[in-house]
Parts: C-alpha cells; structure tokens; sequence
C-alpha cells in the first residue's frame, strides 16, 4: 500500500521561502515521475511541477520561475521551495506519483498519476 503524505503548509509569508515536502510511504518501485498539483476554490486542479528520474523538471507558465521542484531518490521524497509565494499561490498542494519514469509532455494530465497524497493547505499571507 502506496502512501503519499505532503507537509510543510499552513500559513506562510508572501515573499518567504516556505517547503512543501511528499514522502513516499511505502514504495517500493523505481524511481518514477512525480508531480505537484494546486488547487484552488471555483478552479480545476492543475499540475505545477514534476521531476522524472532523471532529474529533469518542468514547470507550469504561471508560476513564473518561483518554485522550484527537487527529490531526494534515497529518502523517497518530493519537494517543492516556494521562492517569494504571492497571494494567488494560495490553494491546496497535492503531491502525485506515475508509475512511469519520464514524465512525458503530458505531464499535466491528472490521469497520469497512479497515486495522489491528501494535500496540504498554503495561506500566503
């Protein structure tokens, strides 16, 4: 059993440096693509970063080189620096993980992803 649990949410600063962090409970595959999503109230949730196993990263346009996504293959763990969150980066943080190893150009696309974590909440304030 797959378990994905992100931490580091809550209320951070604008302008701060906060962590978001995904551990991988549980797996026990090759390393594999994993992604982080946002949600926010009245908008569909969208895909802001991910990293394969190779260490290559693509980022979503709005997010404007702010962030930064990196994993840590030994520990079985994502994670994603906030650089200077702004209010509209406000919303819900999911981490996800493919059973693929390259992301692929689609890497936007829910569907991709085999196992999702319960989220966790960025206020910036």
């Amino acid at each position: 059993h797959v378990q994905l649990v992100e931490s580091g949410g809550g209320s951070v600063q604008a302008g701060g440096s906060p962590r978001l962090s995904c551990a991988a409970i549980g797996y026990r595959g090759s390393y594999s693509c994993m992604g982080w999503f946002r949600e926010v109230p009245g908008k569909e949730r969208e895909a802001t970063a991910t990293i394969d196993s190779s260490g290559i990263t693509a980022y979503a346009d709005s997010l404007e080189g702010r962030f930064t996504v990196s994993a840590d293959n030994a520990k079985n763990t994502l994670y994603l620096q906030m650089n200077g969150p702004k209010p509209e980066d406000n919303g819900i943080y999911y981490c996800a993980r493919m059973v693929f190893i390259s992301c692929g150009g689609d890497w936007g696309l829910n569907g991709r992803y085999r196992y999702w974590g319960q989220g966790t909440q960025v206020t910036v304030s």
